[in-house]
């Protein structure tokens, strides 16, 4: 598609695209920061990659061996 468009149209829509963009509301580092850190301390309990899948629920675990006879 961008092959399609002349350089003067791509370059418009980049503008439009920077227009948009700078109407995003923006808030500073050190509240976005605290914000972030204070969210994964609260959800650590409930991560899996923290704390492990117990044996039961697992859905990867092998559920019976191979036997020979």
């Amino acid at each position: 598609m961008a092959q399609e468009l002349s350089e003067k149209e791509l370059l418009k829509m980049e503008v439009e695209q920077l227009r948009k963009e700078v109407k995003n509301p923006r808030s500073p580092i050190s509240k976005t920061g605290k914000e972030i850190k204070d969210y994964v301390e609260a959800e650590a309990g409930n991560d899996p990659l923290l704390k492990g899948i117990p044996e039961d629920k697992n859905p990867f675990k092998e559920k019976g061996g191979c036997t020979l006879s």
